[in-house]
């Protein structure tokens, strides 16, 4: 070789990749301007136009509440639709996406009262429209705050014309609900044991409770007998309860008949308080030794007590006399709810103070009359927590005021020390305790909440509209026609609607849709169609305020109705009913949407939340669901599998990954997780994703680069290499599991096919072994053009079908390789032709590769050793004993496949100390030096070098690949 020849540089001959498609992603600087970018060309509404005439798509979103900075819970929620909505809309559909907030309610109300207070006002002295202003103002500036944090995360929607609850026209739609389930007979105005929030002063719904553990006084309280059986004179009847403070409102005791009960009489007792020897009481035969042990006394067995027996006793109140009260009559009933797991097999029934309580009174009215019981339910606790008169000797009249349950601050007041005390003073307490347990707690204020008996507004869950069905049964009805992702749900819904309440909808609060009816003092509800008409109507104009306005009575009653008759009613909707409507104004009501939607998702609480509220309200309504498919999240821990929290420390805010790592990180994250259970994140798992980012987009970038030298050459299927048509096929795979993959919601499944799809097929394999022919051969070679136009479908595949997952990405990529298009997303997913699908050659190669796979490892000891530094300097010798094996590899190239200089391959078993794979049988590699020389362009080592005089430090090969550029040395 002259000293001319050794210094020429072929780099400018090659097909080098070209791009300025950074490797840094720089993902936080970069993805805000592609939100700026997509709000300046109105991208939401290109997306509207280009899908103009196609099936709507219509993912309904539950909203948000509009009182804070989105959390990760937010980011994770958004992002899943964002991805759904995207999906179906690059798969012929209109997939509009139309953003809601959910407005009303008590924890605005509550941040506007913590500013009056901060203040020294009472929020009772300011106009209550004046109130309700500031309410709407506060939840319209979180609004425009969380809008902006939902876009940074890359969801496109329609964010200029959201829905929000307050909007006037919603505001009537929601009253106008109200008034159809009214004027269906639903509604009715009741008396029964609500949750309570002393705190808020006002009812809760289940979906507003949480659970946390407390620790309660408990006791063991005596009633005496003073009727029944002979052998039963003298006894007590024994309960247990944890809630000392409702022991006024006892008016009855539930036993069971399903289990034995026996009389016994104290031998020993340890104190000289409490039981005494001699006294005898009945309680359930597997519980007594348990209670005598809590009391220190020691039992003797008299006599069985059966089921006939407990129904005719009759105790006196532990009470009786207390302030001149409690002389009534308290009478066993048989109850399904007694358990015989703890306590003493009776069970202390309030009626006033529990909805078990509540029902098995209720089931015994005409029994209760007949033996001359009163059935009248009381008022023992007041809103504020407070003993009322029908508490008598602790309440207003007692020495010291009236007792409290709870105080304004959620802290325990000293009705249970009061009750206790009494109790004691009458010689009715057995035993007493402490106990932790799981207690109800209001989701907002995180305080304790009670339940006490109130006059509330309910929807009736059992009577019949008229046609044979319930609201229960055609809500059972409808969650069977619903699909479920996953599948749980739909039980887990369905054992909440069978065993659920009547929906109570009152709430006794300031801000939000009032209860817009009127009534009389019995409860009769006015049912006018030109009174109701008035009411939407003023609605319309000036939302609900107009309820509140001074002179509304008038205003909506007109003359044709007894002014003194007719109430009106001042409670508030519950805010689930607001959020339950939402299908009505939006989905109804809007012409780019329709009713019912293919999809409601949100996280798995909400079966108790939005998804039972909706489906409820629509089935009140319309007797169906307003959805097809629920699909549910779980929550999102840390890494430990802990619940986040601010005082733990081990929050993570979709505001600091994306500051850190951008949004499409956050975004692979979720599509990398089973969403369907709870979700672990911490900065493992974030760098964890930023490292399966960089190798995604490393794959997408290279495959720009060579595309810089694609001049869109067709090639035939037929006349590709089949290395190529395997690549195809592969796509056609992939496009159907990408497809079922969004039908099914499974994104994991496809985040973790595509992803393993670039590194370990593409950049491990196919891109690996036609760098050389991309990079060296002539412009004219059909193997190079060949696979040109696969890595054009490749990059076409890919970026589209990872646009509805990695927006901003899909995005750069797309308008890198093509900077005249407007955006990825208005492109739909390439049709993947069915002809590409060539299972047996795909099996042939599943063949190949595993030969192939023994020649990699051999020649990962050779590097290792450093005997050989390139695969290219090596030419193996490859014993294949397996005939099917040998049979794939005949007429390939396979020292190209390998990307070695050169390969031999014969049908032995090759010699002991070859190279074998345990899981590879009858395959055996000796690797050998190639023989020859290094071509100075394409570093292949062949004996054909310098074969060209004009190329004397080339290979033929690539000789005339340098002829056919014209390029001279």
């Amino acid at each position: 070789m002259t000293e001319t020849a050794e210094k020429i540089d072929y780099s400018s001959t090659l097909y080098l990749p070209q791009t300025d498609f950074p490797m840094r992603a720089g993902l936080p600087q970069k993805e805000p301007e592609t939100v700026a970018r997509w709000q300046k060309m109105e991208l939401y509404k290109k997306l509207r136009a280009s899908a103009a005439g196609r099936e709507k798509f219509v993912l309904h979103d539950g909203p948000p509440y509009a009182n804070g900075n989105i959390h990760i819970g937010h980011a994770l929620n958004k992002i899943l639709k964002d991805v759904i909505n995207r999906s179906f809309q690059m798969r012929g559909f209109d997939a509009n996406y139309v953003p809601g907030w959910d407005c009303h309610g008590l924890p605005i109300e509550w941040k506007i009262e913590e500013k009056y207070r901060e203040k020294g006002k009472n929020k009772d002295e300011v106009p209550v429209n004046e109130f309700r202003k500031e309410c709407r103002e506060f939840a319209s500036g979180w609004i425009g705050i969380q809008t902006e944090e939902f876009k940074r995360l890359g969801i496109e929607g329609d964010f200029e014309n959201p829905y929000t609850t307050m909007n006037f026209h919603a505001e009537a739609r929601i009253a106008g609900e109200l008034m159809k389930i009214a004027k269906s007979g639903q509604l009715y105005r009741g008396s029964k044991p609500v949750m309570w929030s002393v705190v808020e002063r006002t009812a809760l719904a289940e979906a507003e409770v949480e659970y946390a553990d407390v620790e309660s006084d408990m006791i063991w309280v005596k009633f005496p007998v003073i009727e029944g059986p002979d052998a039963l004179a003298g006894a007590f009847v024994v309960i247990w309860t944890t809630t000392p403070w409702t022991i006024p409102g006892n008016r009855a005791i539930a036993y069971s008949s399903r289990y034995a009960y026996g009389l016994y009489e104290v031998a020993t007792a340890e104190n000289d308080y409490g039981p005494q020897p001699g006294e005898k009481l009945i309680f359930a035969k597997r519980l007594a030794d348990e209670s005598a042990a809590k009391a220190k006394v020691t039992f003797k067995f008299v006599r069985d007590v059966e089921a006939a027996d407990l129904a005719a006793i009759t105790c006196a109140h532990p009470l009786h006399g207390q302030g001149g009260g409690y002389a009534f009559n308290v009478p066993l009933l048989d109850g399904e709810h007694v358990t015989d797991d703890a306590g003493t097999g009776f069970v202390h029934t309030a009626p006033s103070h529990g909805r078990e309580d509540f029902e098995a009174w209720m089931d015994n009215v005409r029994v209760l009359e007949e033996r001359g019981i009163s059935s009248t339910i009381p008022f023992p606790v007041d809103d504020a927590g407070y003993f009322t008169a029908d508490a008598p000797g602790f309440g207003p009249d007692a020495e010291g005021g009236a007792g409290r349950v709870i105080d304004d601050k959620g802290k325990k007041g000293d009705a249970n020390d009061r009750v206790i005390k009494a109790l004691i003073g009458r010689h009715a307490l057995f035993a007493r305790g402490r106990l932790k347990h799981s207690y109800p707690h209001s989701w907002r204020s995180k305080k304790p909440v009670i339940f006490r008996n109130t006059p509330q507004w309910f929807v009736t869950m059992d009577k019949d509209f008229g046609d044979g069905t319930t609201l229960r049964s055609r809500a059972l009805n409808a969650i069977d026609e619903t699909r479920f992702v996953p599948g749980a749900g739909q039980n887990r819904l369905r054992a909440m609607i069978e065993q659920r309440p009547d929906w109570v909808l009152s709430r006794q609060r300031a801000w939000g849709v009032p209860i817009a009816i009127f009534a009389d003092d019995e409860g009769e509800i006015l049912v006018d169609d030109e009174v109701n008409a008035r009411i939407l109507d003023a609605f319309e104009k000036e939302g609900a305020d107009a309820w509140f306005a001074e002179g509304a009575k008038e205003r909506f009653l007109g003359n044709d109705h007894d002014h003194a008759r007719w109430h009106q009613v001042t409670d508030i909707l519950d805010v689930w009913f607001d959020s339950g409507s939402t299908h009505t104004f939006t989905l109804e009501d809007r012409p780019d949407l329709k009713w019912p939607a293919d999809v409601y998702l949100e996280g798995s609480d909400q079966h108790r939340g939005w998804f039972h509220s909706s489906l409820l309200e629509s089935c009140a309504t319309r007797g169906r669901a307003p959805y097809n498919a629920v699909i549910t999240h779980g929550f999102t821990m840390d890494e430990k599998g802990e619940k986040m929290s601010k005082s733990k420390g081990n929050t993570v805010t979709p505001q600091e990954v994306m500051k850190d790592a951008g949004a499409d990180i956050l975004r692979l994250w979720v599509m990398t997780t089973d969403y369907w259970e709870d979700q672990r994140l911490g900065k493992t798992i974030i760098q964890t994703n930023i490292d399966a980012y960089r190798k995604l987009r490393n794959t997408i970038r290279w495959m720009l680069g060579t595309l810089a030298h694609d001049k869109g050459e067709a090639v035939a299927l037929a006349d590709m290499p089949e290395l190529e048509r395997l690549m195809l096929h592969r796509l056609a795979e992939l496009d159907r599991l990408v497809r079922e993959g969004y039908d099914a919601f499974d994104f994991k499944r496809i985040a973790r096919a595509l992803i393993d799809f670039s590194n370990v097929e593409l950049s491990a394999f196919y891109f690996d072994i036609r760098k050389d022919a991309l990079y060296c051969d002539a412009p004219s070679s059909l193997r190079r053009r060949a696979a040109l136009q696969v890595i054009r479908t490749l990059f076409d595949c890919l970026v589209t079908w990872l646009a509805p997952m990695l927006p901003f990405t899909a995005e750069e990529a797309w308008l890198s390789r093509n900077p005249q298009a407007v955006s990825v997303h208005l492109e739909q997913f390439p049709t993947v032709p069915a002809e590409w699908r060539n299972d047996a050659l795909a099996e042939k190669w599943r063949k190949i590769r595993e030969v192939r796979k023994v020649v990699t490892g051999a020649l990962e000891i050779e590097r290792k050793e450093k005997r050989i530094g390139s695969s290219l300097e090596a030419a193996p010798a490859v014993h294949v004993a397996d005939p099917d094996l040998l049979q794939a590899l005949n007429g390939q190239d396979f020292a190209e496949i390998c990307i070695t200089s050169g390969i031999e391959v014969d049908g032995g078993e090759g010699p002991e100390d070859a190279f074998r794979l345990p899981d590879v049988a009858k395959v055996s590699v000796v690797p050998k030096l190639a023989e020859g020389r290094k071509c100075a362009r394409s570093w292949r080592i062949t004996t054909d070098v310098g074969s060209d005089p004009l190329y004397p430090d080339v290979s033929a090969r690539d000789a005339a690949a340098l002829r056919e550029l014209g390029f001279k040395p």
